[in-house]
């Protein structure tokens, strides 16, 4: 199954993606959805073992020690510890589009990570405009490719831009990405959604349309650094074991609306019942256990793990608690060999369990490296 993300439109030398020679080709993302559960409640992580309706989980275990000192701003504590990892085994393996696109999320397995900082939401507009003004730098999306760089491309799509989201006027088959994302010229952090488009009064909008690289100049130049995966699903989870959601297993909690995701007919028609169709200000809806918001939908995160979809099975096999994992030392996609990809994680305003519902907290997404749209983002730890 396809995600709602691109992946190539044209390659450059320097880590940049663009455009291979007459060819589109989509980078894969695969995404879950999964059916009702009952409404989940804190896990007493004094339980021996926490079983789901499709897996079994074990506690998670907290570290004691407090914060070391008091919190950077707009940063929370987050205590690190001892948890379960991952996505639970199908309940139907006939789900094709649910918990059966897991595969690369599989088996869960513990980890244990050390306490660190980390952003209590994704990276805003007024946040990156400062790095770019303090720093001058000039993101990926802005650079112009060169005909040199991209031998045989079309001259008109040697052009700077970004994947933009453009739903159809009508219901389409989802067999093709093609048919809801664009190559907008023009396209980047400044204009969402081409050169006429504007983030005047969004502020407080993630930041979109950044790469890999631009996530890392960010981080680097806040005295930061982007989480490891291992990191950003502890923090995401907020203390809860085994759950589907930051909040439970249930998507809908009690009615009420706990994550920006896409309602109505994917990819035609976002009703906007969450009352954002499309992207959302950061922090809207209630954090997590630990203070975070947004770690489900909106927009996806980058994270530093490199992508591979054995990485978890590795782990495991190891039959011992991985201590501050950092992934796997280089990337690997069988659908896309050779395209050097990083995870992403959290789902976006996109997910929704027609297509894409990877905002379940144990799922994981990816993106090349070198690709930017206008529903990733990210947030730094420290």
């Amino acid at each position: 199954m396809n995600p709602g993300a691109p992946g190539l439109l044209l390659r450059a030398s320097r880590s940049r993606l663009w455009i291979i020679p007459m060819v589109v080709v989509i980078g894969v993302m695969a995404w879950i959805a999964f059916g009702p559960d009952p409404v989940g409640s804190p896990i007493d992580n004094s339980t021996a073992e926490i079983v789901s309706a499709v897996g079994a989980f074990h506690p998670t275990v907290e570290h004691s020690a407090p914060a070391p000192r008091p919190a950077p701003r707009g940063m929370v504590w987050i205590p690190g510890g001892e948890f379960s990892m991952g996505a639970a085994e199908p309940a139907d393996p006939g789900d094709l589009v649910g918990m059966q696109a897991t595969v690369d999320a599989r088996p869960i397995h513990r980890v244990s990570v050390d306490g660190f900082w980390m952003d209590r939401t994704e990276v805003t507009n007024d946040q990156f405009a400062a790095f770019v003004k303090a720093t001058g730098y000039v993101t990926v999306a802005e650079r112009t490719p060169s005909a040199a760089d991209s031998p045989g491309a079309p001259p008109e799509l040697l052009v700077a831009g970004s994947f933009v989201f453009t739903p159809p006027d009508q219901p389409v088959p989802l067999d093709n990405e093609l048919r809801w994302w664009t190559y907008v010229k023009g396209a980047n952090w400044r204009h969402p959604f081409g050169a006429n488009s504007t983030i005047e009064r969004k502020g407080s909008y993630p930041v979109v349309h950044v790469t890999y690289e631009d996530a890392e100049a960010y981080a680097k130049w806040a005295g930061k650094r982007l989480p490891t995966e291992a990191e950003w699903e502890f923090a995401a989870r907020g203390g809860l074991a085994g759950r589907l959601y930051p909040w439970g297993d249930q998507f809908h909690d009690g009615g009420r609306q706990v994550a920006n995701s896409h309602h109505g007919h994917f990819p035609d028609h976002d009703a906007g019942h969450d009352g954002f169709a499309g992207i959302a200000p950061v922090g809207q809806f209630a954090p997590n256990g630990y203070g975070l918001f947004d770690v489900a939908g909106n927009v996806w995160e980058w994270v530093a793990d490199w992508y591979r979809p054995d990485y978890y099975a590795d782990l495991a096999a190891a039959n011992d608690v991985a201590r501050n994992p950092r992934g796997p030392s280089s990337s690997h996609d069988p659908g896309e060999p050779g395209v050097a990809k990083r995870v992403h994680r959290g789902g976006s305003f996109l997910c929704t369990d027609q297509y894409c519902s990877r905002y379940m907290v144990g799922t994981r997404g990816k993106g090349d490296v070198s690709t930017g749209t206008n529903h990733v983002g990210f947030r730094c730890v420290l």
